[in-house]
């Protein structure tokens, strides 16, 4: 068998939890058709999307009870994808007739999906709680589908120098990014990369909220990658005298990005947003996502797709690119990730 592309003993963000219902569900992740749905406790299920008699798609079948039965020939099959009725002949059930079920966690907003040969590790999953404290309206997540590989999604987001160039004035850094070299920092497998600089006025999404809005003010951005493809933003603008550039002490806000591969060539996106400002305002919340959704989908989004129709191979570095200082953490990212896949492979 080929070798695969992906690292699979690990976990991926499969679906947002708020897109999971009872009713049968299909989404191809590692290149695989997975079928997703809730049992009658609300708990999530997933399992093989294709029948093992003639290799039907079984989200295009019915629920029963907590059972799925298969569009073509009418087998049933439990949770655990175990075949429990033949309606044909005698009854009698093929060892053959088995579906490959896929262990589940639902964390943070998200349903992750562990695709490996080796027994779920739940302690791989790295926490996010922070995603999880204050009020409700203060956290958004949203979902894109991009046609490129998820790897370029993850350059993206672990550089962010970008942002004076591709992006509108609403994040802009007004210049001060691209010349600062970020500090990067491994630990227990992953990978950070941090900037601390000064503006004015401060970035604009958050500088309404400061004392003193268009004074200007000193930022962190803190961006740390984890395995296989989670990114986990933190930025954050104060204006106190001599400041602590955490989350805690500014007016900060808390981002997931999460990359799950559809194919070699196309990608499931995951984003949730959390802020310390502004918590309770529904309305302010629901604009912001949508803000940052379509900021994606109109800027980095287009020009990624474009990369990936021009790169002849999504081994980056093989096409031999003129690297920038910027590129420490992504560069450091994608050679971390192929020594995992080859050593997993």
């Amino acid at each position: 068998m080929a070798k695969s592309p992906f690292l699979k003993n690990t976990w991926y963000a499969a679906l947002l939890s708020s897109d999971l219902s009872e009713d049968l569900f299909s989404r191809r992740i590692l290149d695989i058709p997975i079928l997703f749905y809730r049992n009658q406790d609300g708990a999530p299920i997933a399992m093989h999307d294709r029948c093992p008699h003639r290799f039907a798609p079984l989200s295009m079948g019915k629920k029963q009870d907590n059972c799925v039965v298969c569009p073509y020939h009418g087998l049933k099959f439990d949770e655990s994808g175990k075949c429990v009725e033949n309606p044909h002949g005698s009854g009698q059930i093929s060892e053959k007739a088995k579906v490959r079920s896929f262990p589940l966690i639902e964390r943070h907003g998200f349903i992750w999906i562990w695709m490996g040969d080796l027994p779920a590790d739940e302690s791989a999953l790295n926490r996010h709680d922070q995603l999880d404290k204050g009020h409700p309206n203060g956290i958004a997540h949203t979902y894109m589908h991009r046609q490129c590989n998820y790897e370029l999604i993850t350059d993206n987001v672990m550089d962010l120098s970008h942002v004076d160039h591709l992006h509108g004035e609403i994040i802009s850094t007004r210049g001060q990014l691209s010349p600062l070299i970020p500090n990067l920092v491994e630990k227990n497998g992953d990978i950070s990369v941090r900037w601390e600089y000064e503006q004015t006025p401060a970035i604009l999404i958050l500088d309404p909220f400061l004392p003193k809005p268009g004074i200007g003010g000193k930022h962190f951005i803190e961006v740390t990658w984890s395995k296989p493809s989670h990114i986990q933003l933190t930025i954050g603008a104060t204006q106190d005298e001599n400041p602590i550039l955490d989350y805690d002490h500014t007016v900060a806000q808390y981002d997931l990005h999460t990359c799950t591969p559809e194919t070699e060539n196309s990608t499931h996106y995951f984003f949730a947003t959390r802020r310390n400002h502004l918590e309770e305002d529904a309305d302010y919340n629901a604009m912001k996502i949508k803000a940052m959704h379509d900021a994606f989908e109109q800027e980095d989004g287009p020009i990624l797709d474009a990369i990936q129709g021009l790169m002849e191979t999504n081994d980056f570095l093989a096409m031999d690119p003129a690297l920038i200082s910027s590129d420490m953490g992504p560069i450091k990212v994608r050679r971390t990730l192929k020594k995992l896949i080859e050593a997993e492979q």
